[in-house]
């Protein structure tokens, strides 16, 4: 029986945030996958190692958890004021599906630098010294996205002594703004609060009713109360990673948000939907230790905040949940401003089970209706391998 050699395919693994994902050029593709389609998804899945029933991704470059099971492809953009077209593609892990639903904000560090170091900035734009601003078009979601990359002698500068708790080593920061993060009136869901309401009571068959925050900026998120669900919220992941009831009544609560939310029209929608919403539960400041052994104390946050990526517990906080929950802050009445103390606010501190992270958000109320003009936060990147990656040739 013949079988087919394994192709080539260039490739950068890159660390952005707290994430880690492949890096693709789209013209760098194999010619079927250039295109959104089956093809695309079936190489995607096999580079990352998916969907495997073992859930260690151990034939592919995933890292078994929701953060390393990423991929990413980016263009030259045509769009008029952007530099690049930045798709993103979470790969499921255990499941035959690339969801394609959501941007990744952690990973949205390291487009910028990509974009720099592959040719798709014209040479001129690069200071010898100095910073590029890179204006993405961020096209899972219709959002442009500004990163700041520091340049040192005509290159991306890496190294440095940024430190972002979730991430062991220090280094360049890139600093993104998320221009208008909200959803477009047209867009699956709605506008900024798809009900129309800064808090709902959301009813959970089974589960419970609980007050919620249900908010689209950076990515769709359901904010609940920590108390109202049993937690503090300042748990680490092995105390609910580890309990599958927990699990499954965070997905139902989810499964159910997202109905109402307008974000799917059917319950069972949700599980091929697994990127989007995301769920979190929010408590006012307290202190804590974080995974690393690091003391939070309560004077050091304005709140805590634990979200669920892809059916489990995040180690950090997803980089686009950040930009919910500083627009969230910002904006009187929801859960999360209620957590950080009320009031009137364009900038929030935050503890999350690795440590603490800064995100400010400008909102303002226009005709009645709130409105943010942008969100923004610090990242680092860093590229950790560059080279090809390998995947049999009838693999899509």
């Amino acid at each position: 029986m013949a079988h087919a050699p394994q192709i080539r395919v260039p490739a950068t693994y890159m660390r952005g945030g707290t994430s880690k994902g492949v890096f693709f050029r789209l013209d760098e593709l194999p010619a079927s996958a250039q295109t959104p389609g089956a093809a695309r998804d079936a190489l995607l899945l096999r580079v990352i190692g998916s969907p495997d029933p073992y859930g260690k991704q151990i034939d592919g470059m995933g890292g078994a958890t929701s953060s390393t099971s990423k991929t990413v492809i980016l263009s030259r953009s045509t769009r008029p004021g952007h530099d690049v077209d930045y798709l993103f593609g979470q790969v499921s892990i255990d499941r035959n599906f690339v969801d394609w639903s959501g941007n990744c904000g952690n990973l949205s560090a390291a487009v910028g630098p990509f974009a720099v170091s592959h040719g798709l900035i014209d040479a001129e734009r690069i200071p010898e010294n100095g910073v590029v601003t890179v204006t993405i078009w961020q096209a899972n979601i219709g959002k442009t996205i500004v990163a700041h990359v520091p340049i040192t002698n005509g290159a991306v500068q890496e190294t440095g002594d940024f430190e972002l708790d979730g991430v062991t080593f220090p280094a360049a920061e890139v600093q993104l703004e998320f221009m208008d993060p909200a959803a477009d009136d047209d867009d699956g869901g709605g506008a900024l609060f798809p009900t129309g309401n800064v808090v709902d009571q959301l009813e959970v068959p089974g589960v419970g009713t609980f007050a919620a925050t249900m908010i689209n900026s950076g990515i769709p998120t359901i904010f609940v109360n920590a108390a109202d669900i049993g937690y503090t919220g300042t748990e680490l992941q092995d105390a609910i990673n580890g309990d599958a009831a927990a699990l499954a009544r965070f997905e139902t609560i989810r499964a159910h948000g997202a109905l109402r939310m307008g974000l799917i029209q059917d319950l069972a929608e949700a599980g091929t939907r697994q990127h989007t919403p995301k769920i979190a539960f929010v408590a006012p400041a307290t202190g804590y230790t974080a995974s690393s052994g690091k003391t939070i104390a309560a004077g050091d946050v304005d709140l805590v905040v634990r979200a669920l990526s892809m059916g489990k517990l995040h180690h950090a906080m997803m980089g686009t949940a950040a930009v919910a929950i500083g627009t969230a802050a910002a904006i009187d009445g929801t859960l999360v401003n209620r957590a950080a103390g009320g009031g009137e606010r364009e900038a929030v501190r935050f503890g999350h089970p690795s440590g603490t992270l800064r995100v400010g958000a400008q909102a303002q109320r226009v005709n009645g209706q709130w409105t943010v003009t942008k969100a923004i936060m610090s990242r680092s990147a860093r590229v950790l391998m560059s080279g090809w990656v390998h995947v049999p040739g009838d693999a899509f």
